[in-house]
């Protein structure tokens, strides 16, 4: 007789026998979250860019757009793609709603960092560049955002790191993730234990590299920081 703890060997061994299944929604979260990362970060760096304008117009849509995609949750949004454009004669597939959904709603966000990131750095930067004779454009290209990147990293990271976890959701519209591959399993099978133990093993997999490397290049960055101040302090003021 089969024991029953939900962890018991058998049980592991029949997960083993579906493990392709498990590979291949590990394959495909992968893509949706590197897609949807680079969607995410075209949107977020233009909107980003729009909230800082000098013009009224882009910064109220930028607004808009932010406060639309960050206030609804992402699971109507989902749902709306899924059912609501499909009744409008709009019907895309899980794949295409899982890149586009994910990325446009994670783009709002990212947007945020990349607004706080810009405002971040000192503004006599633009007034040198304007000095200069660059416009707007040329200033934010070659001067704001390199200099803006180093400073959004850690919390740029820790947004991809949610994005991939929120890929889950594509669970509920059968996108054939790696989560709907666990959910399908355990249910058949009965085997939810080793299904969403090895489901959680592989998003960590994927997630903690990500969020380790954001705390640590923090840190890095605030060790920076202290010895830029060390050095300020340290050395003395020369009288004449």
């Amino acid at each position: 007789m089969r024991s029953t703890n939900p962890f018991a060997l058998w049980r592991w061994e029949s997960l083993l026998e579906n493990s392709s299944d498990f590979g291949a929604g590990f394959i495909r979260t992968l893509l949706v979250a590197v897609l949807a990362l680079l969607l995410a970060l075209v949107i977020g760096v233009v909107v980003g860019t729009m909230s800082t304008a000098k013009g009224r117009l882009p910064r109220a849509v930028a607004r808009i757009y932010v406060e639309m995609f960050q206030n609804i949750p992402l699971l109507i949004q989902i749902f709306f793609m899924y059912n609501g454009l499909a009744m409008a004669g709009l019907v895309l597939s899980e794949f295409t709603i899982g890149v586009v959904g994910v990325g446009i709603y994670h783009g709002a966000y990212i947007a945020e960092v990349v607004r706080a990131g810009i405002l971040a750095v000192p503004k006599g930067q633009e007034e040198a560049a304007y000095s200069e004779g660059f416009n707007y454009v040329q200033t934010m290209r070659y001067i704001i955002l390199p200099q803006m990147v180093k400073i959004i990293l850690p919390p740029l990271t820790n947004q991809a790191v949610n994005l991939i976890k929120n890929t889950s959701v594509l669970a509920i519209i059968a996108g054939a993730d790696l989560m709907y591959v666990a959910d399908s399993y355990a249910s058949s099978s009965l085997n939810y234990g080793p299904a969403y133990a090895v489901a959680g093993l592989l998003y960590f997999l994927l997630c903690f590299p990500l969020a380790t490397f954001a705390r640590k290049y923090e840190q890095k960055l605030k060790d920076n920081d202290s010895v830029v101040v060390n050095i300020g302090v340290d050395i003395p003021e020369v009288m004449e």
